[in-house]
C-alpha cells in the first residue's frame, strides 16, 4: 500500500531526473483518508523528504468548490490562499502548500504527479497542440491555456467534468497548454507505466532533439576569449551596480550559436515565454546585444534601455560572437536562469514537430511577473545567507592541497565563488568537487594552470571571467621552495624557484587586473583584491634559504609598485606574510618537506630528527605554535575588507616578525 516514504521515493526519482522537472520544480501528492499530503511550495522534488509535505484537510479544500471568490483574480488569489492556508492541519502551521494544491484534491487518484518535460510541453506549447494530442493520446484530457492558481483549478474541474460525461471516467493524463501534464495514479508502479508511456509516444513522434545544455568553454573561450571575458564582466558588473550582488552562467552551444546568428522567433516576439516557470525565472523575453555593441557602453545602454521598456533587468543576454549569458543576484539564480532558458529553446525545438512554438500571452505573462505566490516560490528556492564575501568571485592558484586548499574552503565559507587552480588540473577539480558536495553545486571550480606560463594564466583569468562573471578577488598563493646553501644551490632551482615565486605574480597581477579593470569601467565604485600569499620569509632573511627568501622579498616590492599603478582603478594589492605552516605539506611531507630539506641541509644544528628541526622552530614563536590556514584567512579577509589599505604586507606570524 502506497504511504509517505514512498511518495518521498517517488518524487526523489522525478525530481533528480532533468528530463522531468525544471529548477527544482513540479510537485506530487497523495491522499490518505480525508488527508491530502501535498509538496510544500519552495521545495526541491529530488531532496524532498517527508517533512517537505503538507498536510490538508481534503474537506476543507473540497468545501472551497462552493465558494465564490469573485472575478477579480487579484482578490481571488489571496483569498484562495488564505482558505488554503487554513485547510492545513494541526501542526502544519509553518509550511505553505504547493499553489496547485486544489487540482491535487481535484484529481480522484491517490497518487497525482505534475511534471514539466521540456518533450511533453513541446506538446502543450505548440501550435497544434490540442490536434495532435487527441491523435497521440485519445484518453489523454488537453487544456486550453488560462491563468494559472485558482482559475486554472476552476477550469481543470470543469474541463474534467466535461470529459467524465464523455468518456464515463477521470483523465489519468491532464496536458495543460502553456503549463505542463498532471499525471494520476493508484500506485508508483502504475505512475511509472504512465508517465514512461507519454514519454516513449512523444520521443517517437518528434524528428529532432536540442543541443545537450552543457557548454563546451574551452572551444568557445579559445575562439572568443576577448569577446567573452569582456562580455562577462561588463554584464555582471553592470548588474550588480543595480542588484547589489551578482552572478553570471556562461552557456555556448548549437542552440544558442543558432538563436544568435538568427534572431528567430525567441527574439523576434514581444513576449517569448512558454510557461509560468519561464517567465518567473528568465523574465518574458531575452535581451539581445549585436557584435557592434559589444563595448562597455554599448552594453550599458542595451542594459539600461530593456530595464526602462520593462521595469526589471534582464535575466538572459544573447552577445553577438560570443554566447548567451544568464544573469542572477547569485550564482544559484544565474544558473536556473540558464537552466530554464536551456528548457525553452528545448521547448520550441520540440514544438516544431507539433505546429510549432505558441507562447504564452501577454496577458497571463503580466499575470505570473507580478503573481505573489511565484514570487514567493522564486524567493524561497533561490534563498541563501549572504555572508561577509557574498557572491564575490576569487581565485587561488596552489589550490588543490595545502595553504591553498584551505583558504580556498575559508572564501567559500563566507560565500565567496572560487575557481581553484592549480599545476595538478585534476587535484584542483577534485578539490573544488569536493568543496561543491560540502557547500553547494557550484560554489567551485577547478582549472589546470602553470602560473609561469603566461598563455595559462590568461585562460584562468578567461575561464573564471565565463565561468563567474569576474574576478573580484585574486589570491597568489602558488610558490615553491628549493633550500640549500650557496655551494648547494643550482642555478637552475634558483630559477625555477624565481619563476613561479615572482615571475608567476606578475603574470597573475597583469591578467586579474584585466579583467578587474573591465568591471571597474562598468561599476567605478566597486573595489577589487589582488593578495599575495608572502612569506615571513619575505620579510626578514632566511638562512640557506636564499632563493625562496629572495623572491618573497621581491614579492612585497611587486606588491608595492602594483599598488601604486592600480589604485586609480580601486584593485587593492597587499601580501600576506604567513609563518610557518607546520602541519601543511610544505613543512611536512615526508619526502620533500622543508623539515627534511633544513635536516638534510644542516640548517639546524645538532637536530638529528624531522622531530628535532620542528621543536627549534616551533620555541622561535612567542605564540607557541605554528601558523594556521584560518589566520591566514582572516587577514585576507581584514585586507578584503578594509577599503583604505593597499600595498601592505601584513604579517601572520605569531609574533615572530612584527611591524616596525
Amino acid at each position: 500500500m502506497t504511504n509517505l516514504a514512498e511518495l518521498v521515493k517517488m518524487s526523489n526519482f522525478y525530481g533528480s531526473q532533468p528530463r522531468f522537472v525544471l529548477a527544482g520544480g513540479g510537485n506530487t501528492s497523495l491522499k490518505e483518508g480525508n488527508t491530502l499530503y501535498v509538496k510544500g511550495s519552495g521545495t526541491s522534488l529530488a531532496a524532498i523528504t517527508a517533512d517537505g509535505f503538507v498536510g490538508m484537510d481534503v474537506g476543507k479544500l473540497n468545501a472551497m468548490w462552493a465558494k465564490g471568490y469573485g472575478r477579480d483574480s487579484a482578490r481571488a488569489e489571496k483569498a484562495v490562499l488564505r482558505d488554503m492556508m487554513d485547510a492545513r492541519l494541526l501542526g502544519e502551521e509553518e509550511k505553505r502548500p504547493s499553489v496547485e494544491t486544489l487540482l491535487h484534491a481535484l484529481i480522484p487518484f491517490k497518487l497525482v504527479l505534475h511534471l514539466h518535460p521540456a518533450l511533453v510541453n513541446g506538446l502543450t506549447c505548440g501550435k497544434k497542440g490540442e490536434e495532435f494530442s487527441e491523435k497521440l493520446f485519445p484518453d489523454a484530457l488537453f487544456m486550453r491555456a488560462c491563468k494559472p492558481g485558482y482559475t486554472l483549478a476552476v477550469n481543470a474541474k470543469g474541463a474534467a467534468a466535461a470529459y467524465a460525461a464523455r468518456k464515463g471516467k477521470f483523465p489519468a493524463v491532464i496536458f495543460m497548454q502553456n503549463h505542463g501534464v498532471f499525471f494520476g495514479a493508484a500506485s508508483v508502479a502504475e505512475m511509472d507505466a504512465l508517465v514512461d508511456g507519454v514519454m516513449q509516444t512523444l520521443a517517437a513522434h518528434v524528428a529532432s532533439a536540442p543541443a545537450p545544455a552543457a557548454p563546451d568553454f574551452s572551444a568557445a573561450a579559445e575562439a572568443n576569449a576577448a569577446r567573452v571575458t569582456l562580455a562577462a564582466a561588463t554584464l555582471r558588473a553592470l548588474y550588480k551596480k543595480r542588484a547589489g550582488s551578482a552572478s553570471l552562467a556562461y552557456v555556448n552551444n548549437r542552440e544558442t550559436e543558432r538563436l544568435n546568428q538568427s534572431r528567430d522567433a525567441l527574439f523576434s516576439a514581444a513576449g517569448v515565454s512558454f510557461t509560468p516557470d519561464h517567465t518567473v525565472y528568465c523574465r518574458h523575453k531575452p535581451l539581445y546585444i549585436p557584435e557592434g555593441d559589444l563595448t562597455r557602453d554599448g552594453i550599458a545602454g542595451a542594459i539600461d534601455g530593456y530595464a526602462d521598456e520593462n521595469g526589471f533587468l534582464p535575466k538572459i543576454v544573447f552577445v553577438q560572437s560570443a554566447g548567451m549569458f544568464a544573469l542572477g543576484a547569485s550564482k544559484k539564480e544565474a544558473d536556473i536562469a540558464a537552466e530554464v532558458f536551456l528548457d525553452e529553446i528545448a521547448v520550441s525545438v520540440y514544438a516544431g514537430a507539433f505546429g510549432g512554438p505558441q507562447f504564452m500571452t501577454d496577458e497571463d505573462v503580466a499575470f505570473i511577473l507580478n503573481w505573489e505566490v511565484e514570487n514567493y516560490r522564486q524567493k524561497v528556492a533561490l534563498s541563501g545567507a549572504a555572508k561577509r564575501l557574498y557572491q564575490k568571485i576569487a581565485v587561488v592558484t596552489g589550490g588543490a592541497q595545502g595553504y591553498g586548499r584551505g583558504i580556498a574552503e575559508e572564501l567559500i565559507k563566507e560565500g565567496a565563488l572560487v575557481v581553484v587552480a592549480d599545476l595538478n588540473g585534476e587535484g584542483a577539480r577534485a578539490a573544488a568537487a569536493e568543496l561543491c558536495a560540502l557547500y553547494g553545486r557550484n560554489r567551485a571550480a577547478g582549472f589546470a594552470v602553470d602560473v609561469s606560463a603566461e598563455a595559462g594564466v590568461k585562460a584562468l583569468c578567461d575561464f573564471t571571467a565565463a565561468t563567474y562573471g569576474g574576478i573580484d578577488l585574486f589570491v597568489n598563493n602558488a610558490g615553491i621552495v628549493r633550500a640549500g646553501s650557496l655551494d648547494e644551490m643550482t642555478a637552475a632551482s634558483f630559477d625555477l624557484v624565481t619563476k613561479i615565486n615572482y615571475n608567476a605574480y606578475f603574470l597573475c597581477a597583469k591578467y586579474a587586473s584585466a579583467v578587474m579593470k573591465l568591471a571597474h569601467a562598468a561599476d567605478p565604485g566597486a573595489y577589487f583584491d589582488i593578495v599575495q600569499i608572502n612569506s615571513k620569509s619575505g620579510l626578514s632573511g632566511s638562512n640557506k634559504n636564499f632563493a625562496y627568501a629572495g623572491s618573497k622579498f621581491g614579492g612585497i616590492g611587486l606588491t608595492q609598485s602594483f599598488a601604486l599603478e592600480l589604485t586609480p582603478y580601486n584593485i587593492k594589492v597587499n601580501a600576506v606574510c604567513p609563518g610557518n605552516f607546520f602541519d601543511g605539506p610544505l613543512w611536512s611531507d615526508p619526502e620533500k618537506g622543508l623539515f627534511v630539506q633544513y635536516l638534510d641541509a644542516g640548517k639546524i644544528e645538532g637536530a638529528k630528527t624531522v622531530a628535532d628541526v620542528k621543536r627549534a622552530y616551533e620555541s622561535k614563536i612567542p605564540m607557541g605554535r605554528g601558523c594556521e590556514i584560518a589566520d591566514v584567512a582572516r587577514a585576507i579577509f581584514y585586507v578584503v575588507e578594509q577599503l583604505y589599505e593597499t600595498g601592505q604586507a601584513v604579517p601572520v606570524t605569531g609574533g615572530q616578525n612584527m611591524l616596525r
